[in-house]
């Protein structure tokens, strides 16, 4: 083995796998420019650490830039180093986990460089949706190197001096980094949400290790089933309680009541995530209008409404899951959409994308209604409409046009209090309750909360072996 896994680029790969499973690969390959006298330079490994191992017993391939050798600059033999574990890791069906530190182009390889660049993105392309990728931001990762991370599928980033950017934060008019630092962590996880997870090296390492495990290892394999110790039919008392907090709703009903969050920080009114229903992984989409902390108090409250920002993510959270054939489940609490001038400028797109995103997917799919259901906002949730296999709801859900008082005092807008009361109650049991959409065949159970673990389990079980065809096109443009 080369002195390069003796680096600090090599150590973060041991860090990250499980005890002496890393194999090294052109671990000698050195730099072939001779430009600007780089054959004096030492280059040993091009400035990347390269190799396979294993998380868990997972096989992974897996690339860590070493900055101090040229600041870990990208330039041609760097770019193979990083295609070749790429090419290896389609031929073998497992995931590429990137540990990013650079300082970006190799400037004295100029085209060279350019073109290494675009071999990276070729394979990561070429990979998506056929091996997970991972990327995790430990130094600075800035210009073309970001889109690195924006092309792979989960972006792991450390919080105190990492920095993520295309163009420098003093670059950007009118700002300087005091006032802004949009090379954050913070700013690339809550604004740009770009970055999945933030933490310190170890956090991120135990971070990208759990997923892992939550995944499976390509788009035909899945290898992401343990067995199942927790009791399927469990009952779980108070959940209506969690209602509005709905990631705790999902560890509660989760195999062990463990919750994978992905993009907590970014619009945080949207829920996405893995958990494990009988030992299966499965991807959950989740409105949410309240935030606790750990202590149990409230921190934060959203809208009953369905946001631009939220639709996106999980938007592209169903398309990873379906295209890695990861089942779905829903839960819907949504009164309509977010009504802001700055959410106005983008929720008609974003809507369509979640709703194409829904209506594409071919996994098995599962919603329940755990509040209210009202209008577009509702059908775009993964209602039945738009190609729910299986939809719950709880027995105090609200499924409707619109909230019944209001409904009310629209089709009655000229008469007195108590007539407008009285129609609203009429309203709600003939429009707006769970009920009504039941007979209607909108909903296919209606169930109480405390039951909803073991209803879903029993769902997905029935749609193991579920198979959709659907008509032949190259692709959708949505």
């Amino acid at each position: 083995m080369s002195n390069t896994a003796q680096s600090l680029a090599g150590k973060r790969i041991a860090s990250l796998l499980d005890e002496n499973s890393f194999v090294e690969i052109g671990g000698y390959i050195t730099a072939r420019n001779t430009d600007f006298n780089m054959q004096q330079a030492q280059t040993p490994g091009d400035g990347v650490v390269t190799g396979y191992g294993l998380i868990d017993g997972h096989l992974v391939y897996v690339y860590s830039q070493d900055s101090s050798v040229l600041g870990g600059t990208i330039g041609e033999m760097h770019a193979k180093k990083i295609a070749g574990i790429y090419d290896m890791a389609l031929n073998m069906g497992a995931p590429v986990i990137g540990l990013l530190d650079c300082a970006g182009l190799r400037l004295q390889e100029a085209t060279d460089a350019l073109n290494a660049f675009g071999e990276i993105y070729k394979k990561q392309a070429l990979a998506s949706g056929i091996v997970p990728q991972i990327t995790a931001v430990f130094g600075r990762c800035g210009g073309g190197l970001a889109l690195v991370p924006g092309l792979t599928d989960f972006t792991f980033m450390e919080g105190s001096k990492a920095e993520l950017f295309v163009n420098a934060p003093n670059a950007l008019d009118g700002n300087v980094k005091e006032k802004c630092d949009t090379a954050s962590a913070q700013f690339q996880s809550e604004e740009a949400g770009l970055v999945d997870f933030v933490g310190t090296e170890d956090e991120i390492m135990a971070q990208i290790r759990e997923l892992v495990c939550m995944l499976p290892a390509n788009n035909e394999d899945d290898l992401s089933y343990e067995e199942c110790t927790d009791d399927l039919n469990r009952a779980c008392a108070d959940l209506a309680n969690a209602a509005g907090d709905t990631t705790i709703l999902l560890s509660n009903i989760a195999d062990d009541n463990n919750f994978l969050e992905v993009k907590a920080a970014y619009a945080p009114d949207m829920v996405t995530g893995f958990l494990r229903l009988n030992g299966t992984t499965v991807g959950a989409v989740a409105n949410r209008t309240e935030a606790y902390d750990e202590e149990g108090t409230l921190k934060e409250s959203y809208d009953c409404a369905l946001s631009a920002r939220g639709a996106v993510k999980a938007a592209e959270f169903v398309n990873f899951c379906d295209a890695f054939e990861i089942p779905v489940l829903s839960l819907t609490n949504v009164a309509g959409f977010k009504a802001t001038k700055c959410s106005e400028k983008r929720i008609a797109k974003a809507a369509a994308q979640l709703t194409a995103a829904f209506v594409n997917a071919t996994v098995p799919k599962v919603n329940v209604v755990i509040g209210k259901a009202f209008g577009s906002a509702y059908v775009a949730m993964n209602s039945k409409a738009i190609g729910a296999d299986v939809t719950f709801a709880w027995s105090q859900a609200q499924i409707g046009m619109m909230d019944a008082q209001l409904a009310a005092k629209i089709m009655y807008a000229d008469e007195d209090a108590k007539v407008i009361n009285e129609k609203a109650a009429e309203y709600a049991a003939l429009q707006s309750s769970a009920m009504a959409a039941a007979k209607r065949g909108y909903v296919d159970n209606i169930i109480e909360a405390e039951d909803t673990r073991k209803y879903v389990i029993g769902a997905f079980e029935m749609l193991f072996t579920k198979r959709d065809d659907r008509p032949a096109k190259k692709h959708g443009t949505i």
